[in-house]
């Protein structure tokens, strides 16, 4: 079966929220892609989606340069058509109806008084909650649409036309704030667009190994391992595919967490016996980062040395032809964004130059999934959970989370400092429920107190947020106790530490990491 067959366009305006929508459908067992708004008529003829979502945006329609679609568009496309938020102003604007500035912007949650409609069955009886946020609103419907939805500032919150192949919601679906809103999504995809669920992780690894057999041939592969959860289920589906034919080399940069090395070298060569070619730059990168303080140039130090250690070692190997990356969906919806393509994706791991000086093809067997998408492939694939499930590490490792220069002592104070952390939060059984959890070095000592001496040491943050996908997340309220140990131990057991402190900021506006 064609995993691809039965498949979702995603038009992008700008939200933040457009991979939610996008994540939302995939949940729905749909394949969906996401292209700027913009892209060509000959393009979406040629995807030949079942049905189209315009996303919201930060735009309004009345802004000069606001994007738009033309006005022929709502008559040349022959599939269903669900408009967000901004998707759902511009298609009231583009198809004859009226918009205005509302005189307050509406931003929070907001009760959803729906009509009987497919698009809202299973919601239940009585007001849904909604997320709203925008600007404007549609005052006036289109010839041909009813209302299908109001809410107490919204008399006309959800619409359709009358063939009921265009829909509009003023709201915000996609969000977890609209507790009901896969409901929604769901039933615009399946019951108005008629697609049926066959993108699960078990029929794309049928596809994803045929399709790197097909490309690869009788090649052999070479894949750079970071001991994250994206590399692994790459080379792991690689190595499905065409099995000692790929070599996967890790590069020890100095920079990871306790033990890593070890463990997913361990990992991958016990339980999958596969070629691990393990080297200790560790030395080296240190060096290149001596006295560097400024966060974008130890991500590019990194990334260059990365590159540099990588090349070496992959040279050293006879009758390679491919290099297989772990590039997920986001790094290229970045990429192709409307906005601009993105100078900085994958900066600390972008090993692009490889490509043309050891004319090597490119394999990136997760270039259409999604985080939690490759989770599920992990485990479909029989990865250990300790892997599969790991809390997401930057690529520049441990090198983001020392505020200031890079040593080897600090790195280690932090490593042990860092180990701890995840020690006790796995012991109280929350490292599970968490999205992720950390310790950071802070440039920053302290007076305190040990024994009978006076000490002026270093002070930790520890960090532990939940999240769905990464792009907004709120601190975790851990308890009492578990703070207690952790930083009893962190201050007890790793020398040149007097003090921890826990952060308290949610993203946005705060970031997860602090560099």
């Amino acid at each position: 079966m064609d995993i691809h067959s039965e498949k979702i366009l995603i038009l992008d305006f700008g939200s933040q929220y457009t991979q939610l929508i996008a994540r939302r459908v995939r949940e729905a067992k749909v394949y969906c892609e996401i292209h700027p708004y913009n892209c060509a008529p000959e393009f979406i003829r040629k995807f030949n989606p079942k049905g189209v979502i315009l996303s919201g945006g930060p735009s309004s329609v009345f802004d000069k340069g606001a994007p738009s679609l033309p006005k022929s568009f709502f008559n040349e496309i022959k599939v269903p058509i669900l408009g967000i938020c901004y998707g759902m102003q511009l298609t009231a604007k583009l198809c004859g109806g009226k918009v205005e500035r509302s005189k307050k912007r509406e931003y929070g949650a907001a009760d959803l008084k729906a009509k009987k409609d497919v698009i809202f069955d299973g919601l239940g009886k009585g007001a849904v909650r909604v997320w709203m946020s925008h600007g404007d609103k549609v005052n006036e419907l289109p010839p041909g649409f009813s209302t299908i939805g109001t809410s107490e500032n919204s008399s006309i919150c959800a619409m359709r036309n009358r063939s009921g192949s265009i829909y509009g919601v003023q709201f915000h679906p996609e969000v977890v704030h609209t507790p009901k809103g896969d409901k929604i999504l769901r039933n615009f995809v399946m019951k108005v667009c008629g697609c049926r669920p066959v993108w699960t992780m078990k029929s794309f690894i049928d596809t994803a190994v045929e399709d790197i057999r097909r490309k690869v041939g009788n090649a052999r592969v070479v894949c750079g391992i970071s001991g994250g959860v994206d590399s692994a289920v790459a080379a792991l589906l690689v190595h499905r595919a065409i099995g000692s034919r790929l070599t996967c080399i890790f590069v020890d940069n100095g920079v990871l967490r306790k033990g890593e090395a070890t463990k997913v070298e361990s990992t991958l060569k016990k339980s999958f016996n596969m070629n691990i070619k393990r080297v200790d730059a560790s030395a080296r990168f240190l060096k290149k980062l001596n006295g560097v303080e400024d966060p974008e140039k130890k991500r590019k130090i990194i990334g260059g040395e990365f590159v540099r250690v990588f090349e070496e070692e992959a040279g050293r190997l006879k009758e390679v032809r491919f290099l297989a990356q772990g590039t997920l969906y986001p790094d290229v919806i970045e990429s192709v964004s409307f906005k601009g393509p993105s100078a900085t994706i994958k900066s600390h791991h972008n090993v692009g130059g490889l490509l043309k000086k050891m004319k090597l093809g490119l394999v990136e067997p997760l270039r259409e999934l999604f985080k939690d998408e490759v989770r599920s492939l992990g485990r479909e694939l029989g990865m250990p959970e300790e892997i599969v499930n790991r809390h997401p590490f930057p690529g520049p490792g441990l090198a983001i989370r020392i505020i200031g220069e890079v040593t080897a002592k600090r790195c280690e104070i932090l490593r042990e400092a860092d180990a701890i952390v995840l020690e006790e939060i796995k012991a109280a059984g929350l490292y599970g429920k968490l999205w992720q959890s950390f310790a950071v070095l802070l440039p920053i000592k302290t007076v305190g107190v040990m024994g009978d001496e006076r000490t002026y040491e270093n002070t930790v943050a520890l960090r532990a947020v939940d999240s769905v996908d990464g792009m907004t997340a709120d601190w975790v309220r851990l308890p009492y106790d578990v703070m207690d140990r952790i930083s009893r131990r962190i201050i007890n057991e790793v020398r040149g530490v007097n003090r921890v402190v826990y952060d308290i900021s949610s993203k946005p506006p705060s970031t997860i990491e602090w560099e």
